[in-house]
């Protein structure tokens, strides 16, 4: 009895250690005496115990959070600049056999670029252009990772940290832009209305009726808002016709009153 209990106990153990069952999104690296024969699955795998040894590798893409990192940018500014890196296995085999620990090689390299990348640019351009400089790093990091088998899909800056110095002079100058934009349009404006009295006073000095039409305009619009009597002075633009029929019959000689046409009989 015991000795088959024994040789049970042993076959379990053997089909425990020589059946192994990978996920779809999983790939078993064997091992065959120290020699890598390939990599296996999805599905069930068979090991030869003890002589085979089997490492799990996950293709699923994973998001790796960069910590903060000190950078100094190119125009002498302190700041600390986090980011998030996403990347996935292409090839499990070169994956464990290229790099010791290729998560902890990735986020090391990932680190160091994001201080050299952040490092060779400019304040304005890493608040401005951060598109440009997430695909700078992500070219960097995935021509240096190719090697490992590993692909970077993508990397974005998380948070830029700016001293509070730097904070108060960027509100600063936000403001000061703020209120140039606003005086430009100010000015902007006036420039319009200047330019259209001048077009308005060029066509009533042609049209000197057009200015009475624009004087009776005013006074109806004065005796519509207010309900009391306007005194307003006449313009002598219409009395004109007058004065001049007055001049006329001035100037015209007097007829003679009382005396008979002059003839001869």
């Amino acid at each position: 009895m015991i000795p088959y209990l024994a040789l049970l106990v042993i076959a379990i153990l053997f089909l425990y250690s020589a059946i192994k069952i990978l996920n779809e999104y999983e790939r078993g690296v064997i091992f065959r005496l120290g020699r890598v024969i390939g990599a296996k699955g999805p599905g069930l795998i068979l090991l030869i115990p003890v002589i085979d040894k089997m490492v799990r590798v996950d293709l699923r893409v994973v998001a790796m959070d960069v910590p903060p990192q000190d950078v100094i940018t190119r125009d002498n500014v302190s700041i600390k600049v986090s980011a998030v890196l996403y990347f996935r296995v292409l090839d499990p085999n070169r994956a464990i056999v290229s790099v010791e620990n290729f998560l902890y090689a990735t986020s090391q390299l990932a680190q160091t670029t994001l201080r050299s990348v952040c490092g060779q640019a400019e304040l304005d351009d890493l608040l401005s252009e951060r598109e440009k400089i997430n695909a700078h790093i992500q070219e960097i990091l995935d021509k240096d990772t190719e090697p490992w088998g590993i692909k970077v899909t993508k990397v974005e800056i998380k948070h830029i940290d700016l001293p509070q110095e730097m904070q108060r002079a960027m509100a600063k100058q936000a403001e000061a832009e703020r209120e140039r934009r606003a005086k430009i349009i100010g000015a902007e404006g006036e420039f319009q209305a200047a330019q259209k009295l001048a077009d308005a006073a060029e066509i009533i000095g042609a049209t000197p009726v057009a200015l009475q039409l624009r004087f009776l305009q005013t006074l109806r619009e004065v005796a519509s808002e207010n309900n009391s009597t306007t005194i307003f002075p006449v313009p002598i633009d219409l009395f004109t016709p007058f004065m001049e029929m007055a001049k006329a019959m001035k100037g015209a000689p007097p007829a003679a009153v009382g005396k008979p046409p002059q003839g001869g009989a």
